[in-house]
């Protein structure tokens, strides 16, 4: 059989919620026994966006094979619950460094290297990667950006001309759009859609279905008239309204019959039908009346919160497994340094120090680790959060004062966190870190090993300090359990406190690997915690 794609493109406005919509269509075709894989492409020139700041990017998500990618992937992998490869995200940077490397050599005997064919056939070509390495019988394509950017052109001529190569039957354009409405009349307007698809239809590319966003609810006659304007059937329009529950989206989308509509467009023949019930049962505990835990999330880039996509979602799934309702309050670790955000962290009932990187703040996460400590509040933290908790243990519970991590100074006394011995001579910033998939045996005994449940885990990394192990016997004196070490035994990736509630960080990215169905050990034993702090 060929290998069927479903091409996704956005009008209008960004983050109108293509890569959801992608990653819920993925799920229902899942569901009707599909083998289905996602990819995303990305129009910016950076190579990934792994030096990217936050604020630019947000999170950066990884995969297991160590591969830096958007954060839309989360969402692909939380939803249709898979896990994605490399080939699963590629950029015009990439793009363009293949071509330019390639042209170094000689590889075009002399040729003028042009947008056309050169660049589009190695678009195509990545995308041809993705078929062939998972053997995904469909293949889901979200093109990032908005229809009319500059940059994104290169690839929407890519999927034009693949369209013509692959088949017009094997392939399906769904076209996720804003209707904006006007605050005065609060009348909803089709206009900015029918624009957006004139500009798609500009270049060759005739959406066949249309998934119109908006904040209040779409009438019929506007999708009437959608369907009228754009040239698309009537059936293909599908009014999405703003849900305030992420993962009813599959829902709504199965209701309005898109999964139905998309199997038979492609001309394909289910093997079973979807079951949405965990769905289903999912949302409705969402929306039960539950008691409300505060966890105190510290970090960096908090004025961001697509910067923490993934923590957050976390947190969400292990509050659904507690039956309580989690309440983030986000907190700028560089105010606790300045006494400020103080109330906030002590009426939390849990303290979550997330990753991050450079000096900025790093003394209000120490505080944070500290309070957490002293007071017997549960804490979790990630990566750089553990990192702090061990700084932190290493000032006031060993009395190495100027105890810290080389990160932040390299000339500290006792850095307690030190670069891995084989990275001490990299200067790169791109792609020198620890990466990806790691094994981690667990100690038997501790609280970590009651939180999994198995004698050995895997977890995804993205980080090139490590803990120093000329402190190990020193804190294992004081208190501090390596609960979690790589398996030959000289990379330490979980820490905990024997005379705490719940005080354990890991140096690796636990919320990566957390869905919806099945919540990450950490997080939940941290949301358990808190539910007993606070009584309920």
């Amino acid at each position: 059989m060929s290998t069927k794609y479903v091409f996704f493109t956005g009008g209008v406005v960004s983050s109108v919620g293509k890569g959801v919509t992608a990653a819920a269509i993925g799920l229902l075709l899942k569901e009707r026994g599909f083998k289905v894989a996602v990819q995303k492409l990305d129009p910016y020139i950076n190579v990934d966006p792994g030096t990217m700041s936050p604020y630019q990017h947000g999170e950066v998500y990884v995969l297991d094979d160590g591969a830096e990618t958007d954060l839309d992937l989360g969402h692909y992998e939380r939803f249709i619950d898979i896990r994605l490869s490399r080939v699963s995200n590629f950029t015009t940077g990439q793009v363009y460094a293949e071509i330019i490397a390639n042209e170094r050599r000689g590889d075009y005997l002399g040729g003028t290297i042009q947008v056309i064919p050169h660049i589009t056939n190695e678009i195509k070509r990545r995308i041809g990667l993705v078929a062939k390495e998972t053997g995904a019988e469909i293949v889901l394509l979200e093109v990032g950006g908005t229809v009319g950017d500059i940059e994104s052109q290169p690839f929407l001529e890519a999927l034009r001309q693949l369209r013509n190569e692959v088949g017009r039957e094997n392939c399906l354009f769904v076209h996720v759009t804003w209707l904006p409405t006007i605050g005065a009349t609060g009348e909803i307007k089709t206009k900015p859609t029918q624009h957006s698809v004139a500009a798609l239809r500009s270049i060759g590319i005739s959406p066949n279905m249309i998934i119109a966003r908006a904040d209040l609810p779409i009438d019929q006659s506007l999708c009437e008239k959608i369907a009228l304007f754009c040239d698309v059937e009537r059936d293909a329009v599908i009014p999405m309204t703003t849900t305030d529950v992420l993962y009813e989206v599959p829902l709504l989308l199965e209701k309005l019959g898109v999964g139905d509509w998309v199997t038979d467009k492609l001309a394909l023949k289910a093997t079973r039908k979807p079951n949405m019930r965990p769905w289903k049962k999912l949302v409705e505990e969402v929306r039960a009346s539950k008691p409300a835990v505060k966890i105190a999330l510290v970090g960096k880039y908090v004025e961001l919160q697509d910067a923490y996509m993934s923590v957050r979602e976390a947190i969400k799934h292990a509050a659904i497994a507690n039956h309580v309702e989690a309440e983030i309050c986000w907190v700028h670790a560089a105010d606790l340094e300045k006494d400020k955000g103080w109330e906030v962290v002590k009426q939390a009932n849990a303290i979550l120090v997330p990753g991050g990187f450079g000096s900025r703040g790093i003394e209000g996460k120490v505080l944070a680790a500290r309070y957490a400590r002293e007071y017997k509040v549960p804490y979790l933290g990630l990566c750089l959060g553990m990192q702090v908790m061990c700084i932190e243990f290493a000032r006031h519970v060993l009395g190495l004062e100027e105890a810290n991590s080389s990160e932040f100074d390299r000339s500290t006394e006792h850095p307690v966190i030190d670069l891995m011995l084989d990275q001490r001579t990299i200067s790169d910033m791109g792609g020198t870190m620890r990466l990806g998939l790691y094994p981690c045996t667990l100690q038997k005994g501790t609280k970590t090993a009651a939180a999994y449940g198995v004698p050995r885990v895997e977890e995804r990394h993205r980080h090139r300090f490590e803990f120093n192990n000329t402190y190990r016997d020193e804190f294992h004196k004081h208190g501090m359990l390596f609960s979690g070490m790589s398996p030959d035994g000289k990379l330490v990736e979980i820490v905990e406190l024997a005379d705490h509630p719940y005080m354990i960080a890991s140096q690796f990215h636990p919320e990566f690997l957390s869905r919806p169905m099945k919540p990450h050990p950490l997080f939940v034993g941290l949301l358990g915690a808190a539910k007993g702090k606070s009584g309920h």
